[in-house]
This record gives structure tokens, sequence and C-alpha cells, in this order.
């Protein structure tokens, strides 16, 4: 891959002309996306833009999800007493006295004898902060906290439809129109929220903002990462998530406590994401994916867009050199590619079940140990805030290490360490007078090594998944990992059997985990894969435990597009 510029350059203003040559050089050199981007800039203004823009999304997507857990949190709540409203007129004159808990009232005669258990119809509230919540308005507690339940779960449920359609959507249509109807899509849900009085109409939108969950965000990350210098990728995308993201998600439940009001919440958790149309004018396709579609004209002048924005010269000579590499290495019929047909590679297919079963386990272990140290007694708030901090740390840890030890070495080793963490917390629950202290400890460690396994995980399915299928299989990876959540309220009820075993099962599952990344091949710069084809013969003379931080020879494996 050449670093260097044309020798035979020409003003960026005169850089369109370009699109006129006929590209029927007879030069045997070829440049690719990654070869393009170092002659039109691949970390200059245009990237800090893009890198901005993701910031804004970050901060966007972290409000949207996490806002569904605090228009729907429930207070701490008493029984009210009005015997009027409940008892007839012969029981009301038996009664001498009463018992009341959250839900219901027990009657008592001079004798202590019950007479009538009633259930609750008026409530006092102990709001947190004097936030009032929708349960709180529409009294959705004791036999009404199906509702707001069945909104968490019709969310969820959303989110598993919504990745997978928007997914496909956007392998056809292109990932930047996706980016902006997700957003959209996820105005339109949490705004009709609003209006809701009724668990149907409130189902119906939290579906409805559940589409958006996810793709929101994914969208922009692709587009981030196939335009940034791929030694920057890691500082570029990890520092936007763990700075953003981080602080976001810690400042949701201020911002409810700021509204006061569930509804004024959702307004202002909802209305920028009208911002993102705005996108349209500052944001590029996919380069790649047009170029795996065949539009090259189209991946043409993107890559003169970012080359005007950043200040470069962009010559004929190497915008046929690009051509010609489309015309080796393009063909039509990829634009047909699909998910069903990236599973009938053999190659492609283990590495693709491989990142499947990793998305499964880290969704399932993170929401586990998420769970099982909630609950200290202090004010939900405040807890979510704080564990909420642990992701900026994560992050860092990835900023630090990915591109210096590899990925495969990186997400192996913090699955390992974290399963570690989380057994030993297992083996001293099974002894007598555990220390509850250093049980915290352990289990914030290993959640921090799950976060940086999780989040060094987006950006190595990235990688390993060929353009032309990536969103669709990005997709399928992160519904899988959803599916699996759905058995984390399970895996800590197991609890009630024996102390130690949600901690223990937890543990083994990072552990198997670490040990399917080993099988998965390295992506440290790298030419990332465009075809299927590609895809089929990236990595494959590797060495399971062959890592980059060891100082193994890996051009053979680096440079197997260059010769198919």
């Amino acid at each position: 891959m050449s670093e260097k510029h044309g020798g035979s350059s020409r003003s960026s203003r005169n850089t369109p002309d370009i699109l006129s040559q006929s590209f029927d050089s007879d030069s045997s050199d070829t440049v690719d996306v990654d070869g393009m981007l170092a002659h039109v800039g691949n970390f200059g203004r245009f990237q800090l833009v893009l890198i901005a823009l993701f910031s804004l999304i970050n901060a966007l997507s972290a409000f949207h999800y996490f806002g569904q857990t605090f228009i729907s949190v429930e207070p701490q709540h008493a029984c009210v007493i009005h015997p009027e409203d409940n008892l007839n007129n012969t029981l009301l004159t038996q009664i001498a006295y009463y018992n009341a808990d959250a839900c219901k009232v027990t009657y008592k005669n001079e004798n202590h004898t019950p007479i009538a258990v009633e259930h609750c119809r008026h409530w006092e509230y102990n709001s947190s902060y004097g936030y009032v919540s929708l349960v709180q308005e529409l009294n959705w507690v004791c036999d009404d906290a199906w509702k707001p339940a069945l909104g968490q779960s019709v969310f969820f449920v959303g989110s598993l439809i919504g990745s997978l359609g928007f997914g496909i959507l956007a392998d056809r249509i292109g990932r930047l129109h996706v980016l902006v109807a997700a957003n959209v899509c996820a105005f339109v849900g949490n705004f009709i929220t609003i209006f809701a009085n009724d668990a149907i109409t409130y189902g119906c939108a939290r579906f409805v903002a559940g589409c958006a969950t996810d793709t929101n965000f994914v969208m922009m990350y692709m587009i981030v990462m196939e335009y940034m210098k791929p030694s920057m990728r890691t500082a570029g995308l990890n520092l936007s998530i763990g700075v953003f993201y981080c602080v976001a998600s810690m400042l949701v439940p201020w911002l409810a406590v700021l509204m006061h009001h569930w509804q004024y919440f959702l307004l202002a958790i909802s209305v920028p994401h009208l911002l993102v149309v705005l996108f349209y004018f500052a944001v590029p396709e996919s380069a790649q994916w047009l170029i795996s579609k065949g539009r090259f004209d189209e991946a043409m002048r993107c890559f003169v867009r970012i080359a005007q924005t950043n200040n470069r010269r962009l010559d004929d000579k190497v915008g046929n050199q690009l051509r010609t590499y489309m015309k080796e290495h393009i063909k039509s019929e990829h634009s047909h590619a699909s998910f069903l047909g990236l599973m009938k590679t053999p190659r492609l297919r283990r590495k693709t079940l491989i990142l499947i079963f990793k998305s499964m386990v880290l969704s399932l272990c993170y929401d586990a140990i998420a769970r099982n140290i909630n609950g200290f007694g202090y004010s939900p708030f405040l807890i979510f805030s704080a564990t909420s901090a642990t992701i900026f740390p994560g992050c860092v840890v990835i900023l630090l290490l990915q591109d210096r030890i590899g990925r495969k070495a990186l997400a192996s080793g913090s699955l390992f360490i974290g399963g570690v963490f989380i057994s030993l917390v297992g083996v001293i629950l099974s002894w007598d007078g555990a220390d509850a202290t250093l049980m915290l400890i352990l289990t914030v460690l290993a959640r921090l090594n799950v976060i940086v396994a999780f989040n060094s995980g987006h950006q190595y399915a990235f990688e390993l998944i060929p353009t032309e299928v990536r969103a669709q299989g990005v997709s399928v990876i992160h519904v899988a990992g959803f599916a699996a959540t759905f058995f984390s309220p399970q895996i800590l009820y197991l609890a009630g059997w024996w102390r130690p075993l949600p901690e223990i099962i937890v543990g083994v599952l990072l552990i198997c985990g670490a040990g399917a990344c080993l099988f998965l091949p390295e992506t440290l710069a790298r030419t990332l894969p465009v075809t299927l084809e590609d895809g089929e013969l990236f990595g494959e003379d590797e060495g399971v435990f062959e890592f980059a931080c060891f100082g193994n020879n890996l051009s053979e494996s680096r440079n197997v597009l260059t010769k198919t």
C-alpha cells in the first residue's frame, strides 16, 4: 500500500475532474480504500468532524437507551388508608386496627382478628429528589406493576427487530440513510410515549422507540471507522465512547431530576435526535459500501469531498489506481450479497459463529454482573451513576492496549481475567463469613474487564465482517447478544439453589468466550475485507496462539487480500 502522494498534483478545486476521466489506465498499480484515504487524508479536519458528530451520537444513544429505565422507575410507596372507599358500613363498624404495606391493607377487630384484606387504591410516594415517574403518575404499582414491565419487554423486542431490519436495510440503501432513519424513529417512539396513559399505547410507543436502539449508534460507528486511519481507530472511537457515552450515562438520572417530571425528561432526550437529519450535510455515505455496490463514481465523490475538507490534492493517477482496484476486486454479483450468503462460506461462517457466541456471552454476563451488584440500599439514581462510571476506565484500557497487544489478545485476555475474578467471588461466597468488601471489589473488576471486552468487541466484529454484508452481520451479532440477556434473570435465580452458582456459571461462560476468541484472526493494522471471498481468506494462515503482542510474523495474513 503506497503512502506517497502522486507527483503530478492538481489543486483541490479541480479534483472533481477525476470523475470525468475514463479510468482505463494501463498501470498495473492499484490502491485500495485504505490507500485512497492515505492520499485524501485519513486523520485530518474531516475525521475530527466525524469524531465530534460521533460523540454527539454517543450522548444521544446513552440518553435514549437508559432513559427507558428512568421514565418507569418505581419509587418507594406506601398504602394510604381510605377505608370508606373499600369497605361497606357493616365492616366499618367492626374495624379497630389495620396494618398496611405497599399493596394491601389488613383490617382487624378489637381482638386483632383480621376481618378483611383490601388492595390499595391510593398510595403515598417517596420520590427520589422529587422526580415524578410514569409509574408514580399513573399508579402503575402492585396489581398494575406489569404495565411498566411490559413496556420494558416490548422495548427490548423492538430493539431485536429493529437491529435486524435496519441492518438489512443498511446493506441495501446505505449506512447514512439508516442512521438518520433510526434516530428519527427514536424521536417518534419517545414522543408518542409522552401521551401514553394506558398499557397498549405505552407498549406500542416503547416498541417503536426500541426499534432505534443500537442502530442509532452502530451506523455512525461504522462510517467513522471506515474513514479513519487504521492506527487511530481505537483512539478516536474509544475516546468518544469512553468520554461522551460514559458522561451521558452518568447524567441521565440527574437530567430526570432536573426536569422533575417524566414527560419533560422524555421530551428533553427526544428532540435532539432530530439534529441527526442535518448529518446529510456533514457526513458522507460509506465509500466502502458504495464500492461494494459498484457505485464507483459516488465513492470517488466521497473521496474528493474528504480531500477538499482536509486541504489535500488528489491527482488523476490515484483515481485510476482505485478504479483498477475496484474492477479487479469488486464483481457485480457481490452487490446482492446477504447474511445467508455469508453463512454459506465455511471459513467466514466459522468466524461469524464465534463472534455471535462471544456477543452472547458478553451481553449475558455483563447484564448478570450489573444486576448482581445493585441494591446497596442507596438511591437508584446514585447507584446508576456510580456503576456507569466504569465505562470510562474500560475505554481507557482499550485505548492503551488494543493497538499494542492486538484485538485477539485483548478480547481473550479481558474475558479470561473477568471470568477468573467473578469465579473467585463464587468461591468466596461458599465460605462462611465471606468478606463483602472483597467480593464487591472483585465483582467491579470483573465488570470492568467485561466492559473492555464488550466495547472492543464492536470494533473486532466490524473489522472481521466484510463490507458488503457488514451491517447485516453486525446486526445479527448484536441481536444474538440482546437475546442472550433473557437468561440473565434465570441465572441469578439459581442463587436460591446454591448461592455461589450464578457467579460460577458466569465465570465459566467468560472463560469459554476467551477460549473461542483464540480461533479468531488478528485484525490489527490490516486491510479490511470487502467481499465474502476476502473474508474467507482473511487470517487463515494464523495460528491459534499467534498474537501481535508477541511479535509474531503476521505479514502473510496481512497481505492475503493483495494475493487474491
